[in-house]
């Protein structure tokens, strides 16, 4: 059977972005977010890089927190993604609503779910599967409570499947996730390891049982919701950016606890905040994955975006980068182009944060060999730090950057 190009856009994902689009316009919301930014330039002190990048990058995550707010009726739920850059919907301009370090790699859908309610989740897995995809379930404060892994699902010979979700143990039933009292909503990942050739899952969602109890919530209790929500994403940035931050810069030590604050809990993230300190300085990282089958180096600035990722490599994955002979995989991040393939480019951001991922390993578990090692080096000697087969001309690299947009645009195609 024929399957869409793009799962993303679908009719309810189009509809709530206009939907969030009027609240984002509403004379209420408008003067929260002046609130809202003044508050956050006071709260995270930021440097002059960083205050360059404040403009569009507040703009993505107050949106962000928008889209995010308006699905939060476990009585109503709807499949919404709520990560993705500005594009045209019905002729309107959407903001971008990244937020919260984000991943450009992974598709992010979320899903109000109450522990009291029965749903079932419909859809179909894309061909080929995805290297990672789980159906994590949290609690009102990010913390995991349930978690399915898309390579579990059991699927009919034309990938559809189905999910049960309530609060009654499994007792035989395939693709089912128990909700416990405390279940808040699904967080849905998918990961587009290669950016134009895999697609994510066709998803849509059904709350079973009888008619809902209430009517769906009024425009009032959604903006004190967008109010509440575009606070929190500013205060909650800053506290996991600290986390880095706080250390010495250009080290690589920190890492994210698995089970709380929205991590996966089958992945490895290493978080390190960097400052470059001139044009003709560039960090050479040299990366060993530990037996992963998956990993991305993705430079985000303190607002909790990534910075300029279809047009400059603002971020790179196992599949977009070229590794050593020994598989291990040598990044360099520098202001100026290196003339190397896997240039990390920070957008002409002199510092940010760079949250290394790993995920998915052999026999379940990562190696004891997974590892980062950076250094500051002279610009003009990278090639030393480099092997032969990384080195990359000018026209190469417009032939590479060429490619990496077109491979992204399907995700904005209405």
């Amino acid at each position: 059977m024929p399957r869409p190009n793009n799962p993303i856009s679908t009719d309810e994902q189009r509809a709530h972005e206009l939907l969030a689009l009027e609240y984002f316009n509403h004379p209420e919301i408008v003067s929260a977010r002046e609130a809202v930014r003044t508050f956050w330039l006071e709260h995270a002190a930021p440097s002059d890089a960083m205050r360059r990048a404040f403009a569009w990058a507040f703009e993505e995550v107050m949106f962000g927190a928008t889209v995010w707010a308006l699905n939060q009726d476990p009585l109503y739920p709807k499949v919404i993604t709520i990560s993705r850059l500005p594009h045209t919907v019905a002729g309107k301009r959407i903001p971008g609503s990244r937020w919260g370090i984000d991943n450009p790699d992974s598709v992010y859908r979320v899903i109000p779910i109450s522990g009291a309610e029965r749903y079932v989740i419909r859809g179909r897995v894309s061909e080929p599967r995805l290297v990672e995809n789980y159906f994590t379930l949290w609690d009102p404060t990010m913390k995991t409570v349930g978690l399915l892994d898309g390579k579990q699902l059991k699927v009919d010979a034309d990938g559809y499947f189905e999910i049960t979700v309530d609060g009654s143990p499994a007792a035989g039933r395939a693709n089912h996730v128990q909700a416990p009292p405390e279940s808040h909503e699904f967080y849905i990942r998918d990961v587009i390891a290669r950016w134009g050739e895999d697609r994510v899952n066709e998803l849509s969602i059904e709350r079973l049982g009888s008619p809902p109890a209430r009517a769906p919530f009024s425009e009032a209790e959604n903006l004190e919701r967008i109010k509440t929500y575009m606070r929190r994403w500013a205060t909650e940035t800053t506290r996991w950016n600290r986390q880095a931050m706080d250390k010495p810069a250009n080290g690589f030590e920190f890492t994210i606890d698995r089970d709380s604050d929205g991590a996966l809990r089958n992945q490895i993230y290493i978080m390190g905040y960097f400052r470059l300190p001139d044009a003709d300085t560039a960090m050479v990282l040299d990366i060993n994955l530990g037996g992963a089958d998956y990993f991305i180096a993705p430079i985000t600035n303190i607002w909790g975006t990534t910075n300029r990722i279809t047009d400059r490599n603002g971020c790179l994955n196992r599949h977009q980068s070229l590794a050593n002979p020994d598989g291990t995989l040598t990044y360099v991040l520098s202001l100026t182009d290196p003339g190397v393939h896997n240039w990390l480019d920070p957008s002409d951001l002199d510092e940010g944060i760079l949250t290394l991922r790993w995920a998915e390993f052999a026999g379940g578990e990562p190696g004891a060999d997974l590892s980062v090692q950076q250094r500051l080096v002279p610009l003009a000697d990278v090639q030393q730090h480099v092997c032969e087969n990384q080195r990359m001309t000018a026209a190469q690299r417009a032939e590479q950057l060429r490619e990496r947009a077109a491979s992204y645009a399907w995700r904005l195609e209405e």
